[in-house]
């Protein structure tokens, strides 16, 4: 797997080498710490590379480190990175205008290592939070979401069913163990849940399961068989076909694709 990337944009050479060198020692390997001295190199790297962090100073020559962060974000990068400003001055018209760049932190020269170091920490968790919202969006299914949006308002043994299949989606999940779990008869409870949910309580069952699959799929590299077992189906055969069925493609497919992978999955 490639080291992710902290980009350092400064066009004075000892405030740059003193940054990457503080950087580098605290990475211990774990990022790569790129530099550019300008703002047209740090956009010819953005293009190319991803970076999770940049971080830049505002008081450039041609192109400031403001001007740089907007025309990054208007640009068709794939990657946005979260954003540390670095000035020399504390104008309060900087501060304004890194607010409205949604810029994580704004810090004043001279920075020490311990400023630095925890506010790139703090950045990079940030950045961490959103990659992971943006990636849920992804693979959210809609029906899900909507009864999620409803929640609320079911009665208590259908909160209590959903709950159920919440703890227990590495198991095979059947409509009479949770109907003994809430004390209802399993034909009331089927009816009861698709009228609340507008769904079958076996169609919420396999929905709520391949999301958790799709989730391993993209954040492990854990085999097929291995996600079909901890989503409750004792064959990957039949963990294939449902989860063709509700997605359009096999799980190996679905992972390639969403991975950005050319190669084909058998």
């Amino acid at each position: 797997m490639r080291n992710r990337t902290i980009l350092i944009v400064d066009d004075e050479p000892r405030s740059r080498e003193g940054m990457k060198k503080i950087l580098g020692v605290w990475a211990a390997g774990k990022y790569e710490i790129l530099t550019a001295s300008h703002a047209a190199a740090a956009l010819e790297i953005l293009e190319s590379t991803p970076v999770e962090l940049m971080i830049t100073d505002i008081r450039m020559p041609e192109v400031s480190g403001l001007m740089l962060v907007s025309q990054m974000k208007q640009r068709n990068i794939e990657r946005q990175p979260s954003v540390i400003l670095i000035s020399g001055h504390a104008q309060f018209e900087y501060a304004q205008q890194a607010i409205h760049l949604s810029v994580v932190d704004y810090l004043l020269k001279p920075v020490s290592r311990e400023k630095l170091i925890a506010s790139v920490e703090n950045a990079l968790k940030e950045g961490e939070e959103r990659e992971h919202i943006v990636s849920m969006r992804k693979i959210a299914d809609p029906q899900l979401m909507a009864v999620k949006t409803e929640e609320a308002a079911y009665s208590d043994p259908v909160r209590q069913a959903m709950d159920y299949v919440e703890l227990h989606l590495e198991e095979a999940v059947s409509l009479q163990d949770v109907a003994a779990e809430v004390h209802l008869n399993a034909s009331y409870l089927s009816s009861l849940f698709k009228e609340q949910c507008q769904m079958n309580f076996s169609e919420y069952v396999a929905r709520r399961k391949l999301q958790k699959a799709k989730e391993l799929l993209l954040k492990t590299n854990l085999p097929i068989q291995e996600i079909a077992s901890r989503t409750g189906y004792q064959t990957v055969k039949y963990f294939n076909k449902l989860f063709k069925e509700y997605e359009g493609m096999s799980p190996g497919r679905y992972r390639s694709m969403r991975n950005g992978m050319e190669a084909h999955v058998q």
